[in-house]
């Protein structure tokens, strides 16, 4: 099935908190960086081959409905070609606000690609090749990095127009229901992977390969 609901957000804009809330609208399994990090060997590899050019997007999609947060959001305008009915979404997050989250995970952690042990190689290989395609991997400066964001959010208003939802986390459940014809679930909207289990996350490192 084509992938339904595309998030066109980056890292650290509420990503995973949009994929709890998509799968719990019926629209999982929702794509992740965390299913990347489930198994690194298999999916990093297509990952980095697709940001260099090379993308099977029904291969890297396969049993997915929907998609968010990195690898995704890199390839927002070529997902809109080949699924040109999937509806989008991007976090009204502040480029500020965004930053100072950035920088304490993503980013500090991609400073030290070039050390990280064995088995996370393939995981950073393939993080450089995703982030330095949306233009955050490079540069260093907090300005750059800000006009990054804001080029990549400006770029996704000006292409994708009523296909777009630009959501606002605080407003809860409504404003996404609304734009995807979903009844509102009487349960709090979701919030989670803040900064400690990004690190948690990244210190266990990936699971283990079953051979």
């Amino acid at each position: 099935m084509p992938l339904q609901v595309i998030g066109a957000g980056v890292g650290r804009t509420g990503t995973y908190s949009l994929k709890l809330a998509l799968e719990k609208l019926g629209y999982g399994p929702t794509h992740h960086m965390k299913e990347v990090f489930k198994d690194v060997p298999r999916h990093a590899p297509a990952w980095q081959r697709a940001a260099e050019g090379a993308a099977d997007f029904d291969e890297l999609y396969a049993g997915y409905n929907s998609a968010v947060d990195w690898p995704t959001a890199s390839f927002w305008l070529e997902l809109s070609e080949k699924y040109p009915d999937a509806k989008f979404v991007i976090s009204s997050r502040s480029a500020e606000s965004w930053y100072e989250s950035f920088s304490e995970t993503i980013h500090k952690l991609m400073m030290g690609a070039d050390h990280a042990p064995p088995p996370m190689q393939p995981f950073m290989s393939m993080g450089k090749a995703v982030l330095g395609k949306a233009g955050f991997y490079g540069p260093t400066e907090r300005d750059d990095l800000i006009d990054a964001y804001n080029d990549h959010v400006e770029a996704v208003k000006a292409t994708l127009g009523d296909r777009l939802l630009v959501f606002d986390y605080r407003d809860g459940w409504e404003p996404l229901c609304v734009f995807l014809g979903c009844a509102v679930p009487e349960e709090p909207f979701p919030k989670s992977n803040n900064r400690e289990d990004f690190w948690e996350r990244i210190k266990n490192g990936p699971p283990p390969q079953q051979h």
